[in-house]
């Protein structure tokens, strides 16, 4: 199954995100959160996201969501980290937060694989339709 990693600045926009996407899926889905940095202040840590890749399933693929550029940065930075074969079974969604996480996670406890999770999450998010 496709799993799930949140990054946010914040660890209560990472929990309150993951607590959504938990509360939609259908079916087991593993959903990590890497949010703030160890003192609770706002910020990423690229420690944290390394550990949460390492302690995930890959078998099946991992979306990944940001919230901010420098969480991105961070990912790209932990992700050039891994073997190449991680590095291909661990995409970047480009989509809002909240919505694509909760996208993903419908998506992947139904039995979607990667592409097909990302796919749905990058073309029904509200920012791909321009309805902003």
């Amino acid at each position: 199954m496709v799993n799930i990693l949140i990054i946010s600045h914040s660890l209560k926009i990472a929990e309150g995100t993951k607590e959504l996407a938990e509360e939609m899926k259908q079916d087991e889905v593993d959903i990590q959160i890497a949010g703030g940095i160890n003192n609770g202040e706002l910020g990423t840590d690229a420690d944290l996201i390394e550990q949460k890749l390492q302690n995930m399933d890959y078998k099946d693929g991992i979306v990944v969501l940001a919230d901010l550029g420098s969480a991105v940065m961070s990912f790209n930075m932990v992700k050039e980290w891994l073997p190449e074969e991680k590095q291909k079974l661990i995409r970047l969604a480009n989509a809002p937060l909240v919505e694509g996480a909760v996208l993903g996670a419908v998506e992947a406890s139904l039995g979607k694989n990667l592409e097909e999770v990302m796919a749905t999450i990058e073309e029904n998010s509200i920012i791909n339709k321009n309805n902003l």
